[in-house]
């Protein structure tokens, strides 16, 4: 596929990018700063500005298209994970205004060009427990995607607008949008430097609901979405299948849930950040454990 990709050069982005190169698709990111990685195209465009956004949605990717000489190719898909990452980095308005503004530009655009498939990154804040005033539980676990969506700070507002504005895109269009709830994403080197930590402290893990999605299984969710049409607009939640602390799921339930209702039989180590509807409707399959990368992931 021919994919536009915005915010390459983030986090998350710098990983899912090469990944969807290696299946073989042709990626141009689309971010503020270019991403420095062999074979990937660039483009410098803020996703705030609407006539940016069409633009680069109908131009050409590189010099090569030029050869042809039959016009301007279209984008297959859109991926957009361009956004303030988190609070506390700009002033909350800021981020609220980037996050809701740009992605109203980038689908906007994509559907304009003729775009039929947009995979755009919401969040695990969406739930309101990451970024709570104070601690606040979630209402059932595991958390699926029925979950209510009632944060209180700017950030996952702002992913919660643009859930609403996907939907309303959707319908609007009948192309296929999907929404991917992302969990805290795992580089490969941090199971050294962060993980002993969640062992001996399980308590840092509270706030993600004890979850995490390593970045390669995040490719390939996105990866599952772009081979998957026709499920018109959904959200789903990214997560691997494990929870990210060394305690049981048992243990953790008595320390930190006690009282939460739970509906279903959870297993040793299963996370409490369902995936269940990820793998049904889409075919994901995360293939990498915390445990595989720590010399000794038991010790207390």
């Amino acid at each position: 596929m021919r994919i536009l990709f915005t915010g390459g050069t983030g986090k998350a982005g710098r990983h899912v990018v090469p990944y969807l190169m290696a299946k073989g698709h042709r990626v141009l990111n689309v971010d503020l700063k270019p991403l420095d990685h062999p074979g990937v195209l660039n483009r410098i465009a803020d996703i705030t500005d609407p006539g940016q956004m069409y633009d680069v949605m109908t131009n050409y990717a590189d010099f090569d298209e030029l050869e042809p000489g039959t016009g301007m190719p279209s984008f297959d898909a859109v991926v957009h994970f361009a956004a303030v990452p988190r609070i506390m980095i700009t002033s909350d308005n800021e981020c609220y205004r980037v996050n809701t503004l740009g992605t109203y530009n980038v689908i906007d655009a994509a559907l304009r060009a003729g775009v039929r498939k947009v995979i755009f990154a919401s969040s695990e804040t969406t739930y309101g427990v990451c970024f709570a005033d104070g601690e606040r539980k979630p209402e059932y676990i595991p958390v699926d995607e029925e979950h209510p969506t009632v944060p209180q700070d700017s950030y996952a507002m702002s992913k919660v607008v643009n859930e609403v504005t996907a939907r309303s895109f959707q319908r609007r269009s009948g192309a296929d949008i999907y929404g991917l709830r992302i969990n805290n994403v795992i580089e490969p080197h941090e199971y050294k430097s962060m993980f002993p930590d969640f062992i001996t402290e399980p308590e840092k893990r509270r706030r993600n609901i004890f979850a995490y999605i390593d970045v390669r299984d995040l490719g390939e969710m996105v990866e599952c979405c772009l081979q998957t049409d026709g499920l018109g607009y959904e959200v789903f939640n990214v997560s691997n299948d494990d929870h990210s602390v060394a305690a049981t799921t048992a243990e953790l339930i008595g320390t930190f849930y006690s009282g939460v209702p739970i509906t279903k039989d959870m297993g040793e180590n299963e996370t409490f950040y369902s995936n269940d509807k990820a793998k049904r409707m889409v075919g994901y399959r995360p293939a990498h454990n915390w445990r595989m990368y720590l010399d000794d992931p038991t010790r207390a």
